[in-house]
C-alpha cells in the first residue's frame, strides 16, 4: 500500500468527522443519538496526537496512538470498542511501515477479538461486527486466492457494505438499540456504517 499509516489514519479521520451528522442521524433513530458526535471529537483528538507523533512512525506505533486516544476522548461504547480495536491491530503491525496483505489479515483478526473481548457481543446482534467479520471473511478468501491488497480490499469492501444493509433487516440486542426491540427494525446500525466507512477510506487510500 502506498502512501504511510499517518497518511492512511489521517484519511480515516477526516471521513469519520465529515460524516459526523450522518453517523449522528442514524444513531438518534435507534441509540443515544451522539455516535457521530463521539466520534468526530476523537478523530479530531486523534488529528492532534498524530501531529505531535510526525509521519515517520510504523503502523503499529500509529495504531496504538489512535487506540489510546479514542480510548481517552470518545464517549460511549464506541471509544472503548473501537480503541481496543486499534490497540489490538497495532501487535500484528509493530515495526512495519507498509501494508500487505498477510499483516492486514492478522491486524483484521485482532480487531475483531479485541471487539469481542470487550463488547461481549457476537455477529448477528446489528453490531459493527456484522460488518466487521464478514470483511474478513472476504478478506481472507482473496487472500487465498493470491489476490493483490487492493482487491482484498474491495471484497473486504463489498461484504462490509452488505453488511451495514444486514443490519437494517435484524434487531438489535446489544447496547442502547436494544431497547428499542422491534422497533430497531429498519435501521441501519450506526457502528456498523462508521466501520464501513474506514474501510472504504481505506480502500481509497490504498487505490491512490
Amino acid at each position: 500500500m502506498k502512501g504511510s499509516a499517518y497518511e492512511a489514519m489521517a484519511a480515516i479521520g477526516q471521513t469519520i468527522i465529515s460524516n459526523k451528522q450522518f453517523l449522528t442521524d442514524l444513531d438518534a433513530a435507534i441509540g443515544d443519538g451522539d455516535h457521530g458526535i463521539n466520534m468526530a471529537r476523537g478523530f479530531e483528538a486523534v488529528a492532534t496526537k498524530l501531529l505531535s507523533l510526525g509521519p515517520d512512525k510504523d503502523i503499529g506505533v500509529i495504531l496504538k496512538t489512535v487506540g489510546m486516544t479514542l480510548i481517552s476522548s470518545v464517549g460511549g461504547a464506541s471509544g472503548p470498542l473501537y480503541g481496543t480495536a486499534f490497540l489490538r491491530a497495532a501487535s500484528p503491525s509493530q515495526g512495519k511501515f507498509e501494508l500487505d496483505t498477510e499483516t492486514a489479515t492478522l491486524m483484521l483478526a485482532a480487531a475483531i477479538t479485541g471487539i469481542k473481548d470487550r463488547g461481549k457481543a457476537s455477529r448477528g446482534e446489528k453490531t459493527m461486527l456484522d460488518v466487521l467479520e464478514p470483511a474478513y471473511d472476504a478478506f481472507v478468501a482473496g487472500a487465498a486466492e493470491q489476490k493483490s491488497l487492493i482487491e482484498c480490499l474491495e471484497f473486504a469492501c463489498e461484504a462490509a457494505r452488505q453488511g451495514v444493509e444486514f443490519t437494517k433487516t435484524i434487531v438489535a440486542t446489544k447496547g442502547r438499540a436494544s431497547y428499542l426491540g422491534e422497533r430497531s427494525l429498519g435501521h441501519q446500525d450506526p457502528g456498523a456504517t462508521s466501520s464501513y466507512l474506514m474501510l472504504q477510506t481505506l480502500l481509497e487510500f490504498s487505490r491512490r
